[in-house]
C-alpha cells in the first residue's frame, strides 16, 4: 500500500511539471487559443464590430478636425475686421483728447465737450433767472 501511495505522488509529481511546462505560451497564443473557444458567427461579428468601431472612429476624427478648420477660419475672417476697425476707432478718439488737451488745457479732455461748466456746484444763470431777484 505503501509502494501504491509513493507511485501515485510521483505520478502526479511528474504530471505537475508537464503541465507546468506547456504553460509557456505567449499571450497572443493564449488569446488564439481562447477564439477557438467561440462559434464562427460570433467571432465574424466581433471582428466586423472591431472594424466598423476603428472606421467610425477614423470618420469622426476626420469630420471633427475638417469643422475645426471651417469654424477657426470663419470666425477669423468674420471677426478680425471688427476687431482691428474698434481699435482704429479707440485709437482716433484718444488723438482727438490728447489734441483736445493740448488745445483747451488739461480739463478740457475730461469734459469732453466745451458747453459744459468746468467748476461742478456752479450752474450757468440764464437772463431769466437773474431778473426773478
Amino acid at each position: 500500500m505503501a509502494t501504491d501511495n509513493v507511485m501515485q505522488m510521483s505520478i502526479r509529481s511528474l504530471e505537475e511539471t508537464e503541465e507546468d511546462e506547456d504553460l509557456d505560451e505567449t499571450l497572443s497564443e493564449r488569446l488564439w487559443g481562447l477564439t477557438e473557444m467561440f462559434p464562427g458567427p460570433v467571432q465574424k461579428f466581433f471582428a466586423h464590430f472591431i472594424g466598423l468601431s476603428g472606421l467610425a472612429f477614423k470618420t469622426s476624427y476626420s469630420f471633427g478636425r475638417n469643422a475645426l478648420w471651417i469654424l477657426a477660419s470663419s470666425a477669423t475672417i468674420m471677426v478680425l475686421p471688427v476687431v482691428f476697425e474698434s481699435e482704429r476707432a479707440q485709437q482716433q478718439e484718444q488723438q482727438l483728447q490728447q489734441q483736445r488737451q493740448i488745445l483747451l488745457g488739461p480739463n478740457a479732455a475730461v469734459s469732453g465737450t466745451g458747453s459744459q461748466n468746468l467748476l461742478p456746484g456752479i450752474g450757468m444763470m440764464t437772463p431769466g433767472m437773474m431778473g426773478s431777484k
